[in-house]
């Protein structure tokens, strides 16, 4: 799987700048989304091209991050104990659908109806949804809210199972655009990302403005 990269100078240009988006990176019918682990976990799924093995649990929540950016800023580039390998996921789009269909946003709203309602949903559900501020490349927070997605039970093992195309390690360009990052050079790069159109019906539920326009910001 070959990911499309662009200077990072370039990136924010046709993004919007506030609001609940999700962001990432769509080639044809899949979209990319990542994850970080330890050495273990990481090479079984290289090897594997999915998850798995002593060292993996299909019994906890696992949280994947279609925003590349908003993954650097999680993991510290790499850099956290237990996330010093950075995998990039290849899923279908249909089963990204599916996931946000099942999710539960992990904050109350009252537009959710009764909170304990909500919280009775929360606590079964197999799938969560958490938006939180989106970050730049040094950690500086930002106006936009970005999404990450915890799965759990047979949500998790239909995405291992079904869901995933291909996974790749990426760790080697994330430690070189943290070195470009460092040392401010012009040649810093990220993943070429754009808004991720979804379902009215999503939309509504994650309070995903309408489509985008870009230069709208």
């Amino acid at each position: 799987m070959k990911l499309n990269t662009i200077p990072y100078i370039y990136y924010e240009k046709d993004l919007p700048q506030e609001g609940n988006y999700i962001l990432g990176q769509v080639k044809d019918s899949s979209i990319i989304v990542y994850q970080a682990f330890n050495d273990k976990i990481a090479n079984y799924a290289i090897t594997n091209q999915k998850f798995g093995g002593a060292d993996y649990s299909f019994s906890r929540m696992t949280w994947i991050k279609p925003n590349f950016l908003w993954m650097m800023y999680r993991s510290g580039w790499a850099e956290k104990e237990n996330q010093n390998r950075i995998i990039a996921i290849e899923i279908s789009i249909d089963g990204f659908s599916e996931l946000l269909e099942l999710g539960v946003v992990t904050s109350y709203d009252n537009r959710y109806g009764n909170e304990q309602t909500w919280r009775e949903q929360l606590n079964t559900s197999e799938v969560r949804i958490q938006w939180d501020p989106d970050h730049g490349p040094n950690g500086d927070k930002l106006k936009r809210r970005a999404v990450q997605i915890g799965i759990k039970g047979t949500a998790l093992e239909r995405f291992n199972n079904t869901f995933i195309k291909s996974v790749t390690d990426i760790t080697d360009f994330v430690k070189e655009q943290k070195n470009n990052l460092d040392k401010n050079k012009e040649n810093f790069y990220v993943i070429h990302e754009s808004v991720v159109e979804v379902s009215e019906s999503i939309k509504q539920k994650y309070s995903i403005p309408g489509a985008f326009e870009k230069g709208r910001f």
